[in-house]
This record gives C-alpha cells, sequence and structure tokens, in this order.
C-alpha cells in the first residue's frame, strides 16, 4: 500500500514540474493571464496586446499548450486559444499539496 502512495506522489510532483517548467518565462505568464481575461483570443490578439513578436508569441503559445495550460480551437484560418481550465483547477491542487 505504501508503495502506491509514493507512487501516487511522485506523478504529483513529475506533474506539478511540468506544470511549473511552462510557466518558467514571463510571457508565457502574460499570455495566460491575457487569456483568462478576455476567455479566447488569437495569436494577433496577444501580439497586438503585448510586446512581443508573433513568432515568439507563436512558440510560447506552443510550449504552453504542450503542456496542457491552454487548448486551441480551429476556427477556418486560424486558433482561437484559451485557458484550460482543468489544468488550473490541476495545478491549484498541486500546490495546496505541498
Amino acid at each position: 500500500m505504501e508503495t502506491a502512495q509514493k507512487h501516487t506522489v511522485e506523478e504529483d510532483v513529475e506533474e506539478l514540474a511540468r506544470l511549473a517548467r511552462a510557466l518558467g518565462h514571463p510571457h508565457r505568464i502574460a499570455i495566460l493571464r491575457y487569456l483568462r481575461c478576455c476567455n479566447t483570443c488569437i495569436c494577433g490578439d496577444i501580439v497586438e496586446r503585448l510586446p512581443i513578436a508573433q513568432s515568439t508569441v507563436s512558440q510560447h503559445l506552443k510550449k504552453l499548450k504542450e503542456a496542457g495550460w491552454i487548448q486551441g480551437e480551429i476556427e477556418g484560418p486560424r486558433t482561437c486559444y484559451c485557458v484550460a481550465p482543468h489544468t488550473l483547477a490541476r495545478f491549484r491542487e498541486l500546490i495546496e499539496k505541498l
């Protein structure tokens, strides 16, 4: 039984580290804040709002999406991004376990 608990704790630690790594850049935090405030937007909206080049925004969006922080839905020629609420809730849960 202890092994199962230890394994769960290790998985939680790995998940928390993965999510925290994705937040390891100030631009990514700024992007998440912006997405939470406006609920959904396209890359161009972020570029207009934040002083970050389009290619840099795209790279950060990719990292955030890979980590599960955001989700994107293709609408015609563009992708609308929003914060993944389940990831935010899970991150809070993992932080509370520290």
